[in-house]
């Protein structure tokens, strides 16, 4: 006979999102399961923080933890090999000065902590266990769950509310077809770990490097260990058109930046190179009878800002809340589901406008020569720290840029033709749903 559990709220899926959502959830005093498919720890890319993340720590209790594995990454530099030109943008100079840095952290270890710590706030968690079935009773009346352990034992719970934090997986996404390739962007990715990099000195030893180049954008990120993790997010039809290994044809892909192989001259790989395509996405709708989606399993925007673990974890927390208020009085269902609407828009709205611009002509000049008039540097800044959540009046200043962005495209008219063509031609060309093979 298979088991069977009840529970306030059921979460799929252990990362940043859904590990954030039952430690809150926890904490209010609700009984909360968290299921994985994995065990922990598991290898994960992303690994880079911002600013935005340091009060999420401290509010789960965990700052301690992630400072002892965490790379300080102090700063964020855009490289344009095109020219030669580098700007530093220093998170001291945002527009709060309070916390002018973040970290660097290996997923796998950073993911254990979050999830260890949902345990010890109260959460039943369950690795090695993966969903595979979800039936939302009718009228709302909660939800059921059928999961297998890695054993092969089946489990079944009955729960009020379920959260599907499942990441790229996109359990629920796929399931209701909810999901959507974005059709204004979309990317695929290279990457793999190396030792030996060449890293800058002192306090700068921590930035993160970002490269242009001519079918993308490269990833340098330094982890505390000495490992560095080398990524290139690039146009589908750059990476449909490889005829070589996969291996090679990342070696070939670093080989087109000049300034980026210069700094892997000595280094030694250390892990295979992964290949990911369909980045980015949507879902139509983040919420439903008995369900929210959040996290990755609701949208994921192109890193080029490091934007992932804090959206994530941002969401999670803002899930957790929804989910308290509803299950603590009916009533309160419509305004929580509205503010966690509100919440998941905005994250993935608010960089996208900057991600779907960020290889353009225009904005590279912005980026490489940035000014201060109306505060426009510090806000960019802030929007750099993921600080877009909170208080801090950035959103005149983040308008104004958008005025000097178009403004400039007006005034160089043929260079912006021709980056809306390049576009136009990357987006029509973009990938399929099929995953990109390794080999």
């Amino acid at each position: 006979m298979d088991a069977q559990s009840i529970a306030d709220v059921l979460i799929i899926g252990g990362g940043p999102a859904g590990s954030t959502a039952a430690a809150e959830l926890a904490a209010r005093g609700r009984r909360v399961v968290l299921l994985e498919k994995s065990r922990h720890p598991r290898f994960h890319i992303g690994e880079s923080l911002l600013p935005a993340n340091l009060p999420l720590f401290e509010h789960l209790g965990v700052a301690d933890q992630i400072r002892a594995i965490g790379m300080e990454k102090w700063a964020a530099e855009f490289h344009s090999p095109f020219d030669g030109r580098q700007q530093t943008f220093e998170f001291a100079d945002c527009w709060d000065k309070t916390r002018p840095f973040a970290y660097h952290v290996r997923r796998s270890d950073f993911d254990d902590i979050l999830f260890r710590n949902a345990a010890r706030r109260g959460a039943e968690t369950l690795e090695g266990c993966r969903v595979e079935d979800v039936r939302f009773a009718p009228g709302g009346e909660g939800v059921r769950v059928e999961a297998r352990h890695e054993d092969g034992r089946r489990q079944i719970w009955q729960a009020r509310q379920l959260i599907d934090a499942s990441g790229r997986d996109t359990f629920l996404g796929k399931r209701l077809q909810l999901k959507r390739r974005n059709p204004d962007h979309n990317s695929s990715a290279l990457y793999a770990h190396f030792t030996g990099a060449l890293r800058n000195e002192d306090r700068a030893e921590g930035n993160i490097g970002i490269y242009w180049f001519e079918h993308g954008w490269f990833w340098f990120i330094p982890l505390r260990d000495g490992v560095t993790s080398i990524g290139a997010v690039v146009w589908p039809y750059y990476l449909k058109s490889r005829n070589v290994s996969v291996q090679q044809f990342f070696n070939d892909t670093i080989a087109l930046c000049p300034p980026l192989a210069q700094r892997l001259r000595e280094a030694v790989q250390v892990t295979p190179v992964e290949a990911t395509g369909n980045y980015c996405y949507s879902s139509t709708q983040c919420v439903g009878p008995n369900y929210l989606l959040t996290g990755d399993a609701y949208a994921f925007v192109d890193p080029v800002f490091s934007s992932g673990v804090m959206l994530a974890m941002n969401s999670g927390l803002e899930a957790a809340r929804a989910v308290d208020a509803i299950l603590t009085s009916a009533r309160s269902t419509r305004a929580a589901l509205r503010r966690y609407e509100r919440v998941m828009r905005h994250g993935p709205r608010t960089f996208s406008w900057y991600i779907y611009r960020v290889s353009n002509p225009t904005m590279r000049e912005l980026f490489l020569a940035p000014r201060n008039a109306l505060r426009m540097k510090e806000a960019l800044l802030s929007l750099l720290a993921g600080d877009i959540f909170g208080a801090t009046p950035i959103w005149g200043s983040l308008r104004a840029f958008k005025a000097v962005y178009y403004v400039d495209c007006a005034l160089h008219p043929l260079r912006t033709l021709k980056a809306l063509r390049r576009r136009s031609f990357n987006i029509r060309t973009m990938d399929d749903e099929r995953p990109v093979v390794s080999g």
